[in-house]
């Protein structure tokens, strides 16, 4: 092999290597502003979201006034639209039955995928699962399981419940 013969090499791998970059670089632009990845990000935050804040409603320790008045701050800070007022209007009939009965709730979301999104509106269903961990002042507890439709909405916080339905579980035809 010439010198000649190295150095046109040398320059044909170089031009590759260059025009392999430029395809990459172009392949990761095009990506990044692609519409289904931002619609895919959108879902994926509301579905989070969406988790999250059907936890913390089905979650309440009622262990004492203040507990009990924590978690009905929660439940309206996971909140929005017709729920939000709903849960402000009974806030303080809830709180009285809530100490006064003395339970734990712990919820915890086992399953949920979101049903549809529009990005447009910023709006979202969901269907979940949620196991209800129920510990009584007295008494034995145990777990409930519950399955809901979750209407979400986008707020300057996040995605919050708008509307939750309750499903029920199990049965057949």
């Amino acid at each position: 092999m010439t010198s000649r013969t190295k150095t046109l090499s040398g320059w044909a791998a170089l031009l590759a290597a260059a025009l392999i970059c430029a395809l990459g670089g172009w392949s990761y632009a095009d990506a990044r502003n692609d519409e289904d990845l931002s619609y895919a990000k959108m879902r994926d935050v509301a579905l989070a979201d969406g988790r999250r804040q059907l936890a913390r409603l089905n979650s309440l320790d009622g262990k004492d006034s203040k507990t009990v008045d924590a978690g009905l701050g929660a439940w309206l800070d996971s909140s929005t639209g017709p729920l939000h007022d709903q849960l402000k209007r009974t806030r303080s009939k809830d709180a009285s039955e809530l100490t006064k009965s003395g339970s734990t709730a712990h919820g915890k979301v086992t399953d949920a995928a979101l049903t549809a999104l529009d990005e447009r509106t910023g709006t979202a269903e969901m269907i979940a699962t949620v196991d209800v961990e129920v510990a009584p002042r007295t008494g034995k507890g145990g777990t409930e399981r519950k399955r809901f439709e979750v209407a979400l909405a986008r707020t300057a916080d996040g995605w919050k419940v708008k509307a939750l339905t309750a499903m029920p579980v199990g049965g057949g035809a």
